[in-house]
């Protein structure tokens, strides 16, 4: 079984984690409605996916 021969000190280690951050989900907005929609997904508020209204909504 393999034993690190020296301790890794907190300065190298900390450098090697440097890119294990999070990132804030993108999003965009719809053309039709102007709503905050995931890319590539139908818009919850009106219900269109690329020009096209692929669910229908009723209106209130």
């Amino acid at each position: 079984m393999a034993v690190p021969f020296r301790r890794v000190s907190k300065t190298r280690g900390r450098k090697r984690r440097t890119h294990y951050n999070i990132s804030a989900n993108t999003t965009t907005t719809c053309p039709k409605c102007g709503a905050t929609v995931k890319p590539h997904r139908v818009c919850k508020a009106c219900g269109t996916y690329k020009g096209k209204e692929v669910v229908t909504k009723e209106a209130e």
